[in-house]
């Protein structure tokens, strides 16, 4: 019999994207029913399915018994209370289950043996019953007839132990908790922008309020709820997992970058790393007790205590799933000291780096629209974290990069653009060169024309001021209106 599961847990199922099911719902493959979509249509859609096709199996193989296993079970296995006490519902459920049925066989086994009874006691004229008890005798012997298993009910069965979903409202947002991470982890991994502060149960700010299912508490905090709190279902996030396999919170999530606020946090350097010979990646990591909320594509000001011009504005290169790690990467410039201190070797890992920020609107919207993605040399930063947010909401049927190198380094992490293409199937990429940043625009607009124009497609450019208005241009001479375009002026 087919079972009714969402989308999200749908493309788990079969190993899809979620913006590719999404995308078979709006062209009338998948019909959903209150948001959800049967089992049997999916097997339809993709018959190929088997568990042991699916990688949920071979995830779990991977455990061991060394340091990596343990690793790999802290990501991928809940900790032994919260699985403990998945299989106990599970196992409540299978139970009522069980009890139903047997209620139900004890109702039809008593009705036949009453229909029996009346048959003999009625004439053989035009008596129905005899008709009616064969009839509940071969409905009973299909009711207990063992039919084959439905794989993706097994699947979801299994999911249910090892994953826990994770609905939000009143956005109706949805997210996976695996392995050991919280609530407010598993969320911003999942790339939603949930509302928090210091990440470590001591500010309050990521209060939510469980409205069904059940959490348990994953770590330690500092901060105290009220008893009113408490009563209503209030948790912390960050402190708290998923304990049931389904979840329903009440939060607000940020809108946009109005909703962000404004921080400063000194940082430390943990690594100085030349990517190529003008370009190097600076990676800071904040306090535990003190991390960057951002946005995918936002910047931020850096600046070192040592000089007071020693200042300058870059945009972040990582994505704000991992808010303790930041990345930049540094471009020689004779205008930049900052960049001059750190290309020279002046700057150790360990020092300190006051961030302040974030700032600017170079975003990702909302939609599941396919996405195209333009960089010119250290352009490549802001669009590296948009595309990475991009794979965590897992909502674009397709993501498409094209990065111009002007510079000798231009492609300067060509292997990452390779590695995307390796292992996602909606990822492709092209790289080009040119000396001049608007010839190559619109060498580049032409490479694009074929695919993406006739497509509704969301762009999203990021390098020099000459680049971005070239092709701009042939963009919007090709028909793309400017509401499809986002940018953003680096370098």
């Amino acid at each position: 019999m087919a079972q009714w599961v969402t989308i999200w847990r749908a493309a788990q199922l079969v190993g899809v994207p979620r913006g590719k099911l999404q995308q078979r719902v709006r062209s009338g493959e998948i019909e959903l029913a209150d948001g959800l979509v049967s089992t049997e249509t999916l097997l339809k859609l993709y018959p190929q399915t088997r568990i042991e096709e699916s990688g949920l199996l071979e995830r779990v193989a991977q455990i061991r018994d060394d340091a990596f296993g343990r690793r790999i079970r802290e990501r991928l296995l809940p900790s032994q209370e919260v699985l403990a006490q998945r299989l106990f519902s599970q196992s409540q459920e299978l139970a009522e289950l069980r009890r139903h049925l047997q209620r139900y066989h004890a109702l039809v086994i008593g009705l036949r043996d009453s229909l029996g009874e009346a048959a003999g006691t009625v004439g053989a004229g035009n008596n129905p019953l005899p008709a009616l008890q064969r009839q509940l005798n071969d409905g009973l012997a299909r009711a207990l007839a063992s039919d084959a298993v439905d794989v993706l009910d097994a699947m979801d069965d299994m999911l249910k132990v090892v994953t826990a979903q994770v609905t939000l409202r009143p956005s109706g947002h949805q997210f996976v908790v695996e392995g050991h991470d919280s609530l407010l982890q598993a969320g911003i991994r999942a790339g939603l922008k949930l509302n928090y502060g210091c990440g470590n149960g001591s500010c309050g700010m990521c209060k939510v309020r469980v409205t069904d299912g059940q959490v348990a508490r994953s770590m330690p905090s500092d901060y105290v709820l009220s008893e009113a709190e408490k009563a209503q279902g209030y948790v912390l996030a960050c402190a708290h997992t998923a304990a049931s396999s389904e979840v329903t919170i009440e939060t607000l999530e940020a809108a946009g970058p109005a909703d962000i606020p404004q921080q400063q946090i000194v940082t430390s350097v943990r690594a100085v790393r030349e990517l190529a010979p003008d370009t190097w990646l600076l990676h800071l990591q904040t306090p535990r007790s003190h991390r960057l909320r951002f946005l995918a594509g936002q910047s931020v000001t850096l600046g070192l205590a040592r000089g007071e011009g020693l200042r300058r504005d870059y945009p972040v290169a990582s994505c704000p799933c991992d808010d303790r790690n930041l990345h930049f990467f540094i471009a020689r410039d004779d205008d930049d000291p900052l960049a001059g201190e750190l290309l020279a070797g002046r700057i150790k890992a360990g020092e300190a780096v006051t961030v302040w920020g974030p700032s600017g609107e170079f975003v990702l919207g909302d939609g599941s629209h396919p996405l195209v993605f333009a960089a010119c040399d250290a352009g490549f930063a802001p669009i590296k974290s948009l595309i990475e947010h991009a794979l965590s909401l897992d909502t674009s049927p397709s993501i498409a990069l094209f990065w111009l190198a002007t510079q000798r380094d231009g492609h300067f992490l060509a292997n990452q653009c390779r590695a995307w293409s390796e292992a996602l199937d909606p990822f492709e990429y092209t790289l080009s060169a040119h000396s001049d940043p608007a010839t190559g625009a619109s060498q580049m607009a032409t490479s694009m024309r074929a695919d993406l124009f006739d497509i509704d497609c969301a762009y999203y450019i990021a390098g020099p001021q000459a680049f971005i208005e070239a092709l701009r241009a042939e963009l919007g001479a090709a028909g793309v209106p400017e509401s499809q375009m986002s940018w953003e002026i680096v370098g």
